[in-house]
């Protein structure tokens, strides 16, 4: 596992907002592993803790939605990061609004999409949700801005335990 171990702690992925909304229930966490998966058509992947609540939430959810977000909105990561949507209602402490479909939107990410869930796939303590991009947006103020990444968030404890 060393190899793996020396691999992976030279990525530095850019970070994102998941959030999914379901039968009146919200949920958001902030995720690591997601990636384009395909070019024609777009797709999205975001994999999602089978421990964490915006899981149980996606479950059920016919789309979920993506939020990449600057260094300068490390108060967004740090809610979404460091809170666990069973113990603190993080929407209450965020703007938001509904779109294409209720699926939920963070106002103030730098870039967004909403997409359909197009497959789940099992992947051992996490689940991917393909995407399929429906509607996005951008934050004109936030262009040229440097994105959120890894290492400018490994200080946030998570919500939750990773297993």
């Amino acid at each position: 596992m060393a190899v793996m171990d020396a691999f992976i702690h030279r990525l530095d992925p850019d970070m994102c907002v998941v959030t999914a909304a379901t039968d009146g229930d919200r949920a958001g966490c902030l995720v690591g592993f997601a990636s384009q998966c395909s070019i024609e058509p777009v797709r999205y992947v975001v994999w999602l803790s089978k421990a964490n609540r915006t899981y149980r939430v996606a479950r059920t959810a016919s789309r979920l939605a993506v939020h990449l977000l600057t260094r300068e909105q490390r108060g967004l990561a740090e809610l979404f990061g460091g809170e666990t949507g069973d113990r603190t209602d993080k929407f209450a402490r965020a703007r938001w609004r509904e779109e294409a479909g209720g699926a939920v939107v963070l106002e103030d990410a730098a870039v967004w999409f909403v997409g359909t869930v197009v497959l789940r796939a099992d992947g051992g303590d996490h689940v991917g949700f393909v995407l399929q991009p429906q509607v996005w947006g951008e934050r004109e103020d936030t262009r040229g801005a440097k994105p959120l990444r890894l290492s400018d968030t490994t200080s946030i404890s998570p919500g939750h335990p990773a297993d």
